[in-house]
């Protein structure tokens, strides 16, 4: 997405290098997440069927659904050359797409409410 024409977008994962992925409480990690998904317009979750047993994914699909007063749109993103897709990321997704540029740019376009 980085080479997109016509395209910004920012990136609010929380860093890689933050403690909170590997020592954090489940509170800094709950934290750490809805102050990062506060900021955006959408979410973005892999689909992958890992998703289902993820900690992490379920406390941001978790988030984005019920921390803010309007719930931030979910879109899923199936994995290159993955047939199948975690229901928990299915349910919650307002679109499913394919792991390429154009479909998630227009995806996030189309959610967004900037």
């Amino acid at each position: 997405m980085d080479n997109r024409s016509y395209f910004y977008y920012k990136n609010y994962s929380v860093p890689k290098d933050d403690p909170v992925h590997t020592n954090g409480t489940d509170k800094e990690l709950i934290d750490a997440i809805y102050n990062r998904l506060r900021l955006c317009h959408v979410v973005l979750i892999m689909g992958g069927v890992y998703s289902t047993y993820s900690k992490w994914i379920n406390k941001e699909i978790l988030i984005a659904n019920e921390s803010f007063s309007i719930p931030k749109p979910i879109i899923g993103i199936k994995p290159w050359g993955q047939t199948n897709i975690s229901t928990k990321v299915q349910e919650n997704a307002v679109e499913i797409v394919g792991w390429n540029t154009e479909s998630i740019v227009a995806a996030i376009r189309k959610h967004s409410n900037a």
